[in-house]
């Protein structure tokens, strides 16, 4: 029994009646009939089959083997390439999740440009004969910023994300308007490639368990995508997930990786499905890295063995992740596990292919297990990018930040008695500076403290713009000071990426509570929205004149350099010998954050397609805490992912 996914019942269609009709006028009708039945191709379709139980693709049985890229993890240039390797691995389907907070940067605003541009990156796998699983949330998790919701949510304080809460749901509808008309066109029942849409992402893992909010979705996405397309849902296989995660109406999907009991794990899906097709829609092909963690790795060995078991059950299987990429700028996201955990810049994965979107011995493997149950594409896999060791650039002090603050807010600050979140000034991303002065004197060394959890996530903190040391989210929330009644008091506050997974996803950012020294609560602040990102797009601070700087190496400065491509501009990764933590940027592009001394990472990728050839390219380091005696940057042609937190071993994976 073939079942539409459409909720609806069919109509049974109009009640026959007799009709009079002529031999000739009965004869011509027929070889009409006929004519078009020989013209006409059958119907595209992507239907369930509960009693198959295997999915049919135009009324054959299918089963798709895929993986995950993430377009926003990728530089366009590189769209292409990593693609065409997937489909060489022998895929036949891409995962593909779209992150909100990608292309609605404030409420009512839209970016579809450039790398952004979804609709031309789901163009290429419909050209390169890739089907694209979809996964639109709205909140998709992919330890991405906020799991792909807009922090300017957070601009109602109380509002109650993943909920039917009014406020929340009016926004996802307001997004969902603009988002999924440019993808009905795009379904496999329109002619595209889109053969099912997952509706928003593991909700079962997350506290609010509210199913008026999934019947809303639903009902949202068929009103704008239709009765035909095939809408699903991703849990993990606990029962708890898996009861608050399903919905009637929406076919319900399972996650887990290597290590787990194929057949146990699929027991849970049955339990909630029991008929249709066996689908794990995320397969691990390895796993994400925390900073201050070691790096992650899963051996090709056990990642190939738990493919050909799912296989062999007659499975769809998605592997997250075939591809990872890299968090560029803002964009890694953190979970709380008892304490708060930021994702590093890279997210290498150990996929199949690397960060750099190399094939690896992972993809091999897996490929070799593919070609036992389909045919492998004609042809040789796509190589390795090539990469260049630029080698040693040397970078010179332009100026610390608190010299620089006309040019990084140059509306002015904001005055307020006690400190206000990013959210509260409507600051999404990156920096935020807060400043107020001593109330007394302080001869004897006092407490500068923070409530727990009002750090979020770094402060670092200058006294007459001299550098105290850091305050962290989680971990060191004092620091011993003195100084002189009305000195100047600075704390600058990174936001080191919003929770994506966990109980709550509403991680306000900056101080969110009361800094008081020893008992005395500070007040009067001005607080400085700090717009590095627009600045150093706009040419900052290679095209204004130096800066004279008389104060030492400690706390936060930029540092600028540039180096020339040797006829050609190909991919290499920067390591940071000396340096302690901080954000990059080359020719403008923010290439995310870098912390060595914390680890494992100790390169950041930078893609060919941001640098020039034939002239310099400009790079700008924003460093928090301190730059080496010499400042250089050394870029090396392969990756340092893995630094013990010793220190002591450095290895390349």
């Amino acid at each position: 029994m073939v079942v539409s996914t459409s909720p609806f019942v069919p109509h049974p269609g109009p009640v026959e009646r007799p009709v009079r009709m002529g031999l000739p006028a009965l004869a011509l009708l027929l070889a009409v009939e006929l004519l078009h039945t020989q013209a006409s191709p059958p119907a595209r379709s992507f239907q369930l089959d509960y009693e198959e139980d295997c999915f049919r693709k135009d009324g054959a049985p299918f089963r798709y083997i895929s993986g995950s890229i993430h377009y926003a993890r990728i530089p366009r240039p590189a769209w292409r390439d990593r693609l065409l390797k997937m489909y060489m691995s022998g895929l036949s389907a891409v995962q593909v999740y779209i992150p909100w907070n990608y292309h609605e940067p404030l409420p009512g605003v839209y970016d579809f440009a450039g790398d952004r541009d979804v609709e031309a990156f789901l163009a290429l796998t419909a050209e390169l004969g890739l089907l694209v699983i979809l996964r639109p949330g709205p909140y998709i998790c992919a330890e991405w910023e906020m799991g792909g919701l807009p922090a300017w949510l957070l601009w109602k304080p109380d509002i109650v994300l993943r909920s039917s809460d009014p406020a929340y749901l009016a926004a996802v509808d307001s997004w969902l308007h603009v988002l999924l008309p440019k993808i009905k066109p795009r379904l496999y029942q329109n002619g595209g490639n889109i053969i099912s849409v997952q509706v928003e992402n593991e909700y079962g893992s997350y506290y609010a368990c509210d199913y008026e909010y999934l019947r809303h979705l639903l009902g949202s996405f068929r009103a704008l995508l239709g009765t035909e397309v095939l809408l699903f849902t991703t849990d993990g296989t606990r029962a708890e997930e898996l009861r608050c995660g399903t919905l009637q109406g929406l076919y319900a999907t399972i996650d887990f990786g290597p290590g787990s009991n194929v057949t146990e794990a699929f027991g849970a899906q049955r339990r909630v499905e029991p008929k249709g097709p066996l689908v794990n829609s995320e397969y691990y092909t390895g796993w994400l890295d925390y900073w201050g963690e070691a790096h992650a790795s899963t051996s090709s060995t056990q990642v190939a063995r738990g493919l050909e078991d799912m296989l062999q059950l007659g499975a769809s299987v998605n592997m997250y992740m075939f591809h990872g990429g890299t968090n560029f700028a803002y964009w890694s996201g953190a979970d709380f596990k008892d304490q708060y955990k930021p994702v590093t810049t890279s997210y290498d994965y150990d996929a199949p292919l690397s960060e750099a979107g190399d094939p690896t011995e992972k993809l091999f493997a897996i490929r070799t297990v593919i070609s036992k149950f389909q045919p492998l594409p004609v042809g040789p896999m796509p190589p390795a990018t090539p990469k260049y060791a630029y080698g040693w650039v040397a970078l010179q002090k332009y100026a610390d930040l608190l010299d620089v603050l006309d040019v990084l807010c140059p509306s002015g600050p904001i005055q307020s008695q006690f400190p206000l979140t990013f959210e509260a000034i409507k600051q999404a991303h990156g920096f935020v500076l807060y400043r107020t002065q001593l109330p007394r004197d302080v001869l004897d060394p006092a407490t500068l403290g923070a409530p727990p959890h009002s750090i979020c996530d770094r402060g670092y903190v200058m006294l007459q713009q001299e550098y105290q040391g850091t305050l962290e989210r989680d971990e060191q929330t004092t620091l011993r000071v003195m100084g002189k009644a009305g000195d100047t008091l600075d704390v600058l506050l990174e936001n080191m990426g919003r929770i994506s997974f966990g109980a709550n996803v509403s991680d306000f950012k900056g101080l969110l509570g009361n800094l008081s020294l020893d008992s005395i609560t500070l007040s009067n602040w001005l607080i400085y929205p700090l717009a590095i990102d627009t600045a150093i797009q706009q040419g900052w601070p290679h095209t204004a004149l130096p800066k004279s700087s008389s104060r030492g190496r400690a706390g936060p400065a930029f540092y600028t350099g540039t180096f020339e491509t040797p006829g050609s501009a190909w991919d290499t990764f920067v390591k940071f010998p000396g340096w302690s933590k901080g954000q990059l940027w080359i020719n403008g592009f923010n290439l995310g954050r870098y912390w060595p001394c914390r680890g494992p990472q100790q390169t950041l990728f930078v893609p060919g397609s941001v640098l020039h050839v034939g002239r310099p390219n400009n790079i700008t380091v924003l460093e928090l805490e301190g730059a080496p005696p010499a400042p250089s940057l050394l870029f090396l042609d392969q990756p340092l992912f893995n630094r013990t937190l010793s220190g002591s071993t450095e290895a390349t994976e």
